[in-house]
């Protein structure tokens, strides 16, 4: 009986250690560098097409890392394309995506500050991690913008794979 109400007594108080979270938890961000060099790239890729742009990146937690505007962009592109990154990390998905899908809710989540349900913003991923997103703002369309962004990842795809 004494071992049974052992095992019992130790079983709940094992279920009640692991209830609790880990003290210090380790997980994956995009560093400075990196969002740097994405940012870069999605404004040179709009560049090239003829737009003046700017272009944010955004770590896992919305916190902004990397910030370009275009010589002659507006500089309220760069509140726009925070905002659209904004997004992603809230949403998990392509911010085009999520304007599609949620038409119902739109309204709504353009009142919230640091939020806009615009296309344009597409999520960073390294190495099966989610570490930021990238957003691009002022382009004659956020279609036009998403493909900067796009060929901006394309081009740090080495640098994104095999990230350590």
């Amino acid at each position: 009986m004494r071992v049974i109400s052992w095992v019992v007594s130790a079983l709940l108080t094992g279920l009640a250690i692991s209830s609790y979270g880990a003290d210090v938890i380790t997980h994956r961000n995009i560093g400075m560098d990196l969002a740097r060099d994405i940012a870069n790239e999605a404004v040179k890729a709009c560049r090239k097409e003829g737009y003046h742009v700017s272009a944010v990146v955004v770590d896992r937690h919305g916190n902004l890392r990397a910030a370009l505007r275009d010589d002659i962009a507006s500089v309220y592109m760069l509140q726009i394309a925070q905002e659209k990154a904004n997004l992603v990390i809230m949403a998990g998905v392509p911010s085009s995506q999520f304007r599609n899908n949620r038409q119902d809710i739109r309204p709504e989540l353009n009142h919230l500050d640091g939020i806009i349900v615009m296309g344009g913003g597409l999520p960073i991923d390294a190495g099966g991690s989610r570490i930021g997103a990238v957003a691009v703002a002022g382009a004659p369309g956020a279609d036009k913008d998403e493909v900067c962004a796009a060929k901006a990842l394309e081009v740090m795809n080495e640098r994104l794979e095999f990230a350590e």
